[in-house]
């Protein structure tokens, strides 16, 4: 009785959610997400039996959702002790984050809107419990650790990052000498950016835009900032919708791959005065400024599916606004500027599909969330990494890729020993 009541009082100190009360809902979330996650589902069993991260502290911070918590519990049932909150205000599932706390006992500190202030206590709190392993999505953990918390960097053995965002800022980090641990960076990972930032941003962005507006897709302009993985999905999806797609960059090769995949190329200044609804993937700052908000159409939908909303000048836009309507749906805010001409933004510029939507499906977070949890245990079997930013190892994309595709019903085709021997010579020719 008394190890219960030590239990109970541990946990109420670890964690900071909104409500208790809607574990259950969450607890059904969790479980339906993880019937569609078979290739975790196969590593979460082999933790349990192996225990690779056995008492080993880890913090990660990443989106809470229901695939999110299937990680975590794969995590923990590895034996780590794990602390996981949000790497966004706005993503936090708040019934997902009751159901770990209440029905898994993992330590979560994440509310759905939290203050800035808030956010950044559960960043510092998930610092300061001393991790020797932390996951990222978007580098903010990384970023306070070195900054606040030096003596926790000097014994992490390594951190995942899981986006782009995240992986250009530790890059930068690196060239600059800045950066104190080793780093794997996911989201480069080809069983991650190929699927999870194509297929997933795409259909669960294309998905907050459509709940969030009840807009119809089909004849609309819609103008996709930034070609890259994610840009290419929400193009592929939307042109799927039978919008006409206008894609902006600023990276020539990316914009003749854009053309070259059917779309038109224009600069933002162009394409502001023409499409109806705008959505930025780029993870740079300001791509959409006040001179195009000014001349978007009446009644224009903006968006961003880029990690951060600094994407979209939105205090250039307040300043602009002669009067500005907040949740005329939910999480839609109307601007209307002096000429009258309104513009609706969606998710106050954050993440559209996962503040109005519910994020990347399961199917594809499979993927994603297995190469993180490998990744892990590969840092802990490999000490005495190089402070770098380290590539996720060949042999991981593999085992997950073709596990994937027995998950699928999919066979491949194996090279005959003749073949292996043609590709390993330079001496046979025609």
């Amino acid at each position: 009785m008394r190890h219960n009541a030590q239990h109970s009082i541990r946990r109420k100190m670890s964690y900071d959610i909104a409500d208790k009360s809607l574990a259950p809902k969450g607890l059904k979330r969790i479980l339906w997400a993880d019937k569609n996650m078979p290739v975790l589902q196969v590593i979460r069993d082999r933790f349990e039996k192996e225990k690779p991260l056995d008492g080993l502290v880890m913090s990660a911070c990443l989106h809470v959702t229901a695939e999110t918590a299937n990680l975590a519990r794969t995590l923990v049932a590895g034996g780590a002790d794990l602390m996981l909150i949000a790497s966004n205000p706005l993503s936090t599932q708040d019934d997902v984050a009751a159901s770990l706390v209440e029905d898994f006992g993992i330590k979560v500190q994440a509310i759905h809107g939290e203050d800035n202030a808030t956010y950044y206590k559960h960043v510092r709190a998930a610092s300061e419990r001393g991790p020797v392993i932390t996951m990222d999505d978007g580098a903010d953990l990384v970023s306070v650790i070195h900054k606040e918390f030096p003596e926790v960097g000097s014994k992490i053995l390594g951190s995942m990052e899981e986006t782009t965002t995240g992986v250009i800022r530790l890059r930068a980090m690196a060239n600059d000498g800045a950066l104190k641990f080793p780093v794997i960076a996911v989201n480069d990972a080809k069983t991650k950016h190929f699927f999870d930032n194509r297929y997933g941003t795409g259909q669960s962005t294309l998905d907050g835009i459509i709940r969030a507006t009840d807009t119809l897709i089909a004849g609309k302009k819609v103008v996709v900032a930034g070609y890259g993985w994610c840009g290419k999905g929400f193009a592929m999806r939307a042109k799927g919708h039978g919008a006409h797609v206008i894609v902006t960059e600023v990276d020539p090769i990316k914009a003749i791959e854009a053309a070259m995949d059917g779309f038109e190329v224009m600069p933002m200044a162009d394409a502001a005065i023409i499409g109806d609804i705008f959505c930025t993937l780029t993870g740079d700052i300001h791509v959409i400024r006040p001179e195009h908000f000014e001349a978007m159409k009446d009644g224009a939908i903006v968006a961003n599916s880029g990690h951060f909303d600094v994407e979209l000048d939105l205090p250039g836009l307040e300043k602009i606004a002669k009067e500005i309507n907040r949740d005329v749906r939910i999480v839609t805010d109307e601007f209307i500027l002096p000429s009258g001409k309104r513009v609706f933004v969606l998710a106050n510029g954050r993440l559209v599909n996962l503040a109005a939507a519910e994020g990347h499906p399961a199917d594809v977070m499979d993927m994603s969330f297995a190469v993180q949890a490998l990744a892990s245990e590969w840092v802990v079997k490999n000490p005495g990494l190089e402070v770098a930013v380290h590539e996720v190892p060949e042999e991981i994309d593999d085992w997950v890729s073709r596990l994937k595709l027995q998950t699928m019903g999919i066979e491949i085709d194996t090279l005959t020993p003749e073949q292996v021997e043609y590709l390993a010579s330079w001496e046979m020719g025609t």
